[in-house]
C-alpha cells in the first residue's frame, strides 16, 4: 500500500521501520521541525526524519505536502500536530494511540494511565478525525501495568504491540471502525509540577510519580531528583538519587553526605 507517515519522537520509529520492511510503499515522511541542540547553531532532527532518511523516504516539515504523495493512506503515530480538515478530507488517515480509547484521549496517555494507577492500558489503531482522538477503532489490544513498571518499560511494550497491531491490520485490510464507547478522560500534558513528589500522599501515589520517571523534590531549598525507590511499610523510600550539578548516587550516599538532622525531610 502506498502510505505517507506523519511521526516525530523516538517510539514512532518502529511503525515506520515495520511498514517498509513489511514492503508497503511509504513516499513520504513529515514530521516535526530540526531543533536547536545545545548554546550553539547546531540543529538535530527528529528521530523520525532520521529513521526516514536512513530508509530513503522523502521527508517534510509541512502537513500539506502529503495531498501531493498519490498516498492511500496516512498513518499517524505521535505525531504531535493537529492535522487540519482539510487535508483530511481528501486523504483518509489512522493513527496509532497509546491507550484503551476512550480513557486516555490526548498527549500524555501512556503517562496518565501510569500516574492514574491504571492496571491496563494498551494500543488502539483508530480513524483520524477532526476531534481529538474521537475517531472509531480498527483494532485494540490489552496492555497490562505491574506494579513495579516504569514509564519507560511500558512505552517500549506499547510501542512493540502496537507495531504489530499495525502491520496485521493493514494487512487484513481496515474495514470499518467501531465507535468509542465509555467515557472519555483527557491525558494533559505532563507539566514539572506534576513530576514534584508530593510526601503526604500515600507511598503507592509518589511511587508512581517516581516510575513515571523525572520525580524530583526538595531538600534544605536545593532540588534533589528521585529517580528511583521501593515501598517499605506502605512509604516510597528513595533508592537513588541525584543532587543538582552532580551524578545519580545511591540514596544512602547521599545521606551520608547530606546528614540530615533527626526528623528532618524533603520539602
Amino acid at each position: 500500500m502506498r502510505l505517507v507517515y506523519l511521526g516525530t519522537p523516538a517510539m514512532a520509529v518502529p511503525p515506520l521501520e515495520a511498514l517498509v520492511a513489511h514492503g508497503h510503499d511509504v513516499a513520504l515522511v513529515v514530521t516535526g521541525a530540526d531543533k536547536r541542540r545545545g548554546r550553539g547553531n547546531d540543529v538535530s532532527p527528529s528521530p523520525v526524519k532520521e529513521a526516514a532518511l536512513r530508509l530513503g523516504v522523502p521527508v517534510s516539515h509541512t502537513v500539506d505536502d502529503v495531498l501531493a504523495a498519490g498516498a492511500e493512506l496516512g498513518v499517524v503515530v505521535a505525531f504531535g500536530r493537529i492535522i487540519k480538515p482539510h487535508v483530511l478530507a481528501e486523504l483518509r488517515m489512522i493513527n496509532l494511540h497509546f491507550s484503551l480509547l476512550p480513557r486516555w484521549r490526548g498527549a500524555a496517555p501512556v503517562e496518565r494511565a501510569l500516574l492514574a494507577g491504571d492496571d491496563v492500558t494498551g494500543v488502539c489503531v483508530m480513524a483520524v478525525e477532526e476531534g481529538l482522538d474521537t475517531g472509531g477503532v480498527y483494532a485494540r489490544v490489552d496492555v497490562p501495568i505491574g506494579a513495579t513498571t516504569t514509564a519507560d518499560e511500558l512505552r517500549r511494550e506499547l510501542v512493540e504491540v502496537g507495531t504489530r497491531l499495525l502491520v496485521d491490520t493493514l494487512a487484513h485490510g481496515l474495514g470499518e471502525p467501531e465507535p468509542q464507547l465509555g467515557v472519555p478522560t483527557y491525558a494533559a500534558k505532563i507539566e514539572p509540577t506534576d513530576l514534584r513528589i508530593d510526601w503526604s500522599q500515600p507511598g503507592t501515589v509518589t511511587d508512581r510519580v517516581v516510575r513515571l520517571g523525572g520525580a524530583w523534590t526538595m531538600f534544605r531549598g536545593a532540588r534533589l531528583k528521585v529517580h528511583a525507590g521501593e515501598l517499605v511499610d506502605g512509604a516510597l523510600i528513595p533508592t537513588v538519587v541525584q543532587p543538582e550539578g552532580k551524578a545519580r548516587m545511591a540514596y544512602e550516599a547521599w545521606r551520608n553526605g547530606a546528614r540530615p538532622a533527626p526528623g528532618e525531610w524533603f520539602e
